[in-house]
């Protein structure tokens, strides 16, 4: 057989041990999760199965290649080390039968104990990250389940840790140290903290809410009465939405970490968890992060597209309606804090004002095309666009539903039939059964048209034609700025590559693509806001000003001289309009304040 024949053999029998694979039955399944300051010092974390068999025959286990939220292939198995099997004091034999499916042959009938050691030094949402007195992880890292057997099983997890390490998670509690989940996949959608942090709650909506904020001191005094304060108006506004709360309590779990840049939030039904670069501590966009993942508690966690329901962990679940999950989503956060009082109406347009500029400057894309693309992370900058423009089709959506239905209905009727008629049902929602509901909530109104071009299609959104139904319109100014054509991508190592417009005046100058930039202007290219200084700095500067651009070529640093030029660009901002009728009035009233009112 030559090689490729081989290599396709192989490939096959692979595919079919995958498709075919069924584990043993197992019964009396738990979990141990053992991490003290001897884990922390070697950065793992180690985890142990047991389970009870009724004979001899293969058990076969898998570990999730993801974690739902976070839309890509992780392939958590690369982290373990160690494994072993053992039942009755005795060592069993194991092999695998792809990258992250383990068979162990039991000996005899009785309870098996699976071990193995999970690196701990991923700071992810979805990972697993330690400190010497802290530890993050998710059950989709350290849970092992029996191929083939379903997800419907109960099982206990208990924490080994060191005295007085604290310990937050929405799992359970079923004793000291010790928690239960009735099924595989609320084991997994419940991550833990583990050891020394700030934690306390609060009750909102007749629920308790806990923050949990790592390292301990990181957030407090004002700041933490902020974060409170910015929650208890925000949680009841979604709930407003949907009529319910869906959790009996709900955790939120923070890091702040200096090796991190910026902010992300992954969800959970009843938690989740933002990690942040302390720089976005104590700043605007945090009560917008916090809006956005709560209300994946509805929205996604329970309301979700058939094609993710129910959650599979062995591979992708590809999604075009990845805008509804997520992008509506952004859009009920700008919601929750202009309903709920943490913005007003000015704070709310020029929230969604940046989503209009945002999506202005990437590639024409079509929401259903991005929300597949998410799982190949794209290069051409399009990667998360389904966010900011999920979040403004949304906004759109409720104006033309207003207006339809002279505000008596909105988005909000439509998220919450889909929520009662499909989650309540234990399915997901299909693409029909969303657009059925938005022309039913707008009396009927078609919007096949609209999900041609706009969702599945790539046509700009017709502000001008929407805005003013809502009372509002976009205002537009001509701006002269100076520019030099002339930015940076930054390399593996940090260093600031220069991109060079041709025919601009940077390029005239003699800057070259792959120079390293050093300075522009006498302002550092370390700094992240040397482009709008430099602008502040020669706004009223004449055409031709020689303007020193500092580059690195090789072992050679460059004084070069560029004569300053002058774009203009087109510069929109989202207002009122006060000749709005009163009909216009109404929908941007009841949008802004959730309300359904002719």
């Amino acid at each position: 057989m030559n090689r490729i024949l081989f290599l396709l053999a192989a490939t096959a029998n692979l595919a079919a041990a995958q498709t075919t694979a069924t584990s043993a039955p197992i019964t009396g399944i738990s979990y141990e999760v053992t991490f003290t300051r001897a884990n922390a010092e070697r950065r793992v974390v180690s985890s142990a199965m047991s389970f009870t068999v009724g004979g001899t025959a293969p058990v076969i286990l898998s570990l999730p290649a993801w974690t739902p939220g976070a839309y890509e292939i992780s392939n958590f198995a690369r982290n373990i080390s160690g494994f072993s099997a053992e039942e009755a004091g005795n060592s069993l034999s194991w092999d695998k039968l792809d990258p992250d499916t383990w068979r162990v042959r039991p000996q005899r009938a009785g309870e098996v104990t699976v071990r193995f050691d999970y690196q701990a030094d991923s700071l992810d949402n979805a990972n697993t990250w330690s400190r010497p007195d802290f530890l993050l992880f998710n059950g989709t890292n350290l849970f092992l389940y029996p191929e083939g057997r379903g997800f419907d099983f109960a099982a206990t997890v208990s924490i080994n840790t060191e005295t007085g390490w604290k310990i937050a998670t929405g799992m359970t509690s079923a004793g000291p140290r010790r928690f239960s989940a009735p099924n595989y996949h609320d084991l997994v959608d419940m991550p833990f903290f583990v050891g020394q942090f700030d934690l306390d709650s609060a009750q909102i909506s007749g629920t308790w809410v806990r923050f949990a904020s790592y390292p301990s001191g990181s957030v407090t005094g004002g700041a933490r009465v902020a974060v409170w304060e910015g929650l208890k108006l925000m949680i009841p506004a979604e709930v407003r939405v949907f009529g319910e709360v869906p959790w009996t309590t709900y955790s939120l779990l923070q890091i702040a970490d200096p090796s991190y840049s910026g902010g992300s939030g992954l969800e959970h039904q009843n938690s989740h968890v933002d990690i942040l670069g302390p720089g976005m501590l104590g700043t605007p966009v945090l009560p917008s992060l916090y809006a956005h993942e709560i209300f994946h508690a509805w929205n996604v966690k329970r309301l979700r597209p058939s094609d993710l329901w129910p959650y599979r962990y062995d591979q992708e679940q590809p999604t075009p309606l990845l805008w509804i999950s997520e992008g509506i989503t952004d859009y009920y956060a700008d919601l929750a804090e202009v309903r709920g009082g943490v913005i007003n109406a000015l704070g709310f347009y020029a929230a969604t004002n940046d989503k209009i500029d945002q999506v202005s400057s990437l590639p024409p894309t079509a929401l259903e095309d991005a929300s597949l693309s998410t799982w190949i992370h794209p290069r051409d900058g399009s990667e998360y666009i389904y966010y900011p423009k999920g979040s403004l089709a949304g906004f759109l959506l409720d104006i033309l539903i207003r207006d339809a239905s002279d505000n008596r209905h909105s988005l909000d009727d439509v998220m919450r039939e889909l929520y009662n008629t499909a989650y309540k049902n234990n399915r997901g929602f299909t693409s029909d059964e969303w657009w059925s509901a938005v022309s039913k909530a707008a009396n009927g109104k078609s919007f096949t048209d609209f999900n041609a071009r706009y969702i599945d299609g790539r046509e700009p959104y017709p502000w001008d034609a929407v805005l003013p139904l809502a009372g509002m319109r976009l205002a537009r100014d001509t701006i002269k700025e100076p520019r030099l054509g002339i930015g940076t991508v930054a390399d593996s190592s940090g260093l600031h590559v220069t991109e060079v417009m041709p025919g601009s005046a940077a390029e005239g100058a003699g800057v070259q693509p792959g120079d390293l930039l050093l300075s522009v202007g006498g302002f550092s290219a370390d700094d992240p806001a040397w482009s709008p200084k430099f602008r502040g700095k020669y706004n009223q500067s004449p055409e031709g000003l020689a303007i020193p651009i500092v580059v690195k070529r090789g072992s050679q640093q460059l004084t070069l001289s560029a004569k300053l030029r002058y774009a203009s660009r087109v510069e929109s901002r989202l207002t009122e309009d006060r000749r709005a009728s009163s009909k216009a009035r109404r929908v941007r009233e009841g949008l802004l304040r959730g309300t359904t009112r002719p």
